[in-house]
């Protein structure tokens, strides 16, 4: 409008002596002009509106929230007790992840519990930590006579108990090796510890080269995986319900159960079809309580040793019925193993009157994002020849030989895996630069929250830490590369929140997550969820285009993060990376 206005009044001033027509010319040019102004205009303000609708960010200048309410402290959005009187109680469904709407989201930071403290260092971390971190009783009053836990001064001690194991941990896992000898050559390698109490069983294993998820469900009470991960052992909210569990098929070595309470031969027994998908072939199912060594255990039960006997009757019938073969038995230990091979599964396809049956192939077996529960046996593919148990490399040689199902991944192959991993190996040493705090006892618990084929927990292996490796749920399916790899992870949507508690992570890391997810997810309530789920003076790393990086960092700001920008490994101009620390604060109530 200003260009406009100048060259009309210069043509008013001249207008003595200029003829007619080339006053006429000069409006026409101004008019075009003022018309060009408008119509560029409008395409610069679409051209920003997309860019914000992109990053889903306010203006940099603006950007801050509030603290929640002291009573968030412990604030799992998709697995809230505040809403589970919404959700049915059949089979427990209110126990599993009900997300927030988007107009129910919060827009807060949440606090730490007043009197908290950066949590003890592993390795001493798996025997005890800080009560005001952890601030729950129920355990230590209701379970005192089995010593899962017990409080002394300002700690919580963990000396190793469970209901199954009154002798202390070590000696039940040593009898478990004595019968499975698996355990102890490195064929074992991923576990997985179905109503984990406070972990103590994967923390033990942890010292065997044996990496375990634990999984429990949330609770008002127990707060089973706030104590794991405060220990610095893996763990992450879960439940076998009416929903898959967020793995792939055939990817665990080893599940357990300890007295877990979990109803295996009810409701056609989907839960333990639910073990047997995630199970490798040649896989170990561990159980320990009802209905094993009944003869001696029954008078403990509240129950019958008739009605034990056909409790223990009913569930060697269904494991059985799905190709589990009784392995060992000793004490209150059983072991069942998965069938190594199709042969056990081609006479249950050529059974029509097989229960359960097989499941056809309208169901992807590793579709597993808010997929239910169906009560039918997901048979290996045939086509995989080396999944099974016996033939994968044991551990540690099996983290770098190409797994069989690279080739499953869109593009995927040998060549491009042997290739991912030696960038792994040069960006973690970069990263170690920028961040020495790696490799140190400050950075136990790490995820990575959007991997291909977990090349950074790869290179990462020899470091006092472990990482949970993230596939998107919208993403190529590499999780099963992961496992077969020997480390562990899970399917997420970053538009939804994360299945664990408040402060539970050293080290977040992103790579290139707002870029693939910018047009579907709200990134600010990305980067919440990562302040909650980061510990206080915890780290993250965003790997990400240098289009996002100067917003995300001052989204950061607003979350009480310091930032600073730094060069990647191979100094491109297109990315960047922000290397961030959450600061400790209190909440304003308890000041």
């Amino acid at each position: 409008m200003k260009y406009k206005d100048e060259k009309y009044e210069k043509a008013e001033r001249g207008s003595t002596k200029i003829l007619p027509k080339t006053v006429l010319l000069i409006l026409l040019c101004g008019l075009s002009f003022y018309l060009g102004g408008l119509y560029c205009g409008k395409n610069k303000l679409q051209v920003n509106d997309v860019a914000k609708a992109g990053s889903s960010y306010n203006s940099p200048q603006s950007v801050s929230f509030p603290e929640c309410s002291s009573d968030y402290q412990d604030y799992t959005p998709c697995t809230d007790p505040r809403k589970w009187k919404k959700y049915g109680t059949h089979r427990l469904t209110f126990m599993e992840r009900h997300c927030p709407p988007v107009f129910d989201r919060k827009q807060c930071l949440v606090p730490p519990p007043n009197g908290y403290k950066s949590p003890i260092r592993w390795p001493k971390s798996k025997n005890e930590c800080w009560y005001r971190n952890v601030p729950y009783d129920w355990i230590n009053k209701q379970k005192s006579n089995q010593h899962w836990l017990k409080k002394e001064g300002e700690k919580f001690i963990f000396p190793g108990g469970g209901t199954m194991f009154p002798n202390g941990v070590s000696a039940y896992v040593d009898l478990m090796q004595d019968l499975i000898p698996e355990m102890k050559d490195g064929t074992i390698r991923t576990a997985i510890d179905t109503g984990c109490g406070v972990a103590s069983w994967g923390g033990d294993l942890l010292d065997r080269g044996i990496l375990t998820v634990s999984l429990a469900p949330r609770d008002n009470h127990e707060a089973q995986v706030q104590f794991a991960l405060e220990r610095g052992i893996p763990a992450i909210l879960g439940i076998i319900s009416t929903q898959r569990l967020p793995f792939p098929s055939n990817s665990f070595d080893m599940a357990h159960c300890s007295r877990c309470l979990i109803p295996w031969t009810e409701f056609g027994g989907v839960y333990l079809l639910e073990i047997h998908r995630i199970l490798r072939p040649g896989g170990f199912w561990v159980l320990s309580g009802p209905p094993v060594n009944y003869e001696n255990r029954w008078k403990g039960w509240d129950t019958t040793v008739e009605e034990q006997r056909s409790n223990y009757e009913k569930l060697q019938d269904l494991l059985s019925s799905m190709c589990f073969k009784l392995y060992a038995k000793k004490d209150d230990i059983a072991v069942w193993q998965k069938s190594p091979d199709n042969t056990c599964y081609n006479k249950l396809s050529n059974d029509p009157d097989a229960y359960p049956p097989k499941c056809d192939d309208s169901l992807e077996p590793d579709s597993a994002w808010y997929t239910p529960l169906r009560p039918c046996v997901v048979v290996p593919s045939p086509k995989l020849k080396k999944t099974d148990l016996e033939s994968t490399p044991k551990w540690p040689e099996r983290l770098h030989s190409t797994p069989e199902r690279v080739s499953d991944v869109p593009g995927g192959n040998g060549g491009l895996f042997k290739r991912d991993s030696s960038k792994w190996k040069t960006r973690a040493k970069h990263y170690k630069k920028l961040l020495p705090t790696i490799g140190s006892d400050k950075i136990r618990n790490v995820m990575d929250m959007n991997t291909a084929y977990g090349g950074l927990a790869a290179a990462l292996v020899d470091d006092p830490l472990w990482v949970m490796n993230v596939v998107s749920s919208y993403a190529a399916n590499t999780l099963p590369v992961v496992f077969d790899r020997g480390l562990i992870g899970t399917y997420h949507d970053w538009c939804e929140a994360f299945s664990t508690y408040p402060r539970t992570y050293d080290l977040l890391h992103v790579d290139g997550l707002f870029t693939s997810e910018s047009q579907r997810c709200e990134m600010k309530y990305v980067m919440l969820e990562m302040d909650r789920i980061l510990r206080p003076n915890g780290y993250a790393i965003i790997r990400e285009s240098s289009y996002f990086a100067d917003t995300i960092a001052s989204v950061a700001k607003g979350l009480r993060w310091s930032c600073r920008k730094e060069q990647t490994e191979s100094e491109s101009e297109n990315e960047k990376l922000l290397v961030c620390q959450k600061k400790l604060w209190y909440s304003s109530e308890t000041k």
